[in-house]
């Protein structure tokens, strides 16, 4: 199996693991009066489900993308960058301006 996609399957156990704590702490909270309505409604378990999917979802994304960003190399400071001439910093050119009434039109 490829490194990356190792990484990936890896980066969705922690990002879902990290939903199961979060929805663990609102149920437990009882954030918005949820640990109530979960517990007590005849649909409760499909919403515990759905919080912890969606969240697992958002939870294992942002996981991997972190996991990607920092993938990049320590030297990044582009000393050895060969991209051509800099752009020459010119002079200003002092250019004359009349008092005379402004014109509209």
């Amino acid at each position: 199996m490829p490194k990356l996609i190792k990484v990936y399957l890896q980066q969705i156990a922690i990002g879902f693991g990290l939903s199961a704590v979060f929805t663990a702490i609102l149920l437990y909270m009882n954030v918005g009066n949820l640990g109530h309505l979960v517990f007590n409604s005849s649909d409760g378990l499909l919403g515990l489900f759905l919080i912890f999917f969606f969240n697992g979802l958002v939870f294992a994304g942002v996981q991997f993308a972190i996991r990607i960003m920092r993938m990049g190399y320590e030297d990044d400071d582009d000393d050895d960058d060969d991209r051509g001439t800099p752009i020459r910093a010119y002079d200003p050119i002092p250019i004359k301006i009349s008092d005379g009434p402004a014109r509209r039109g």
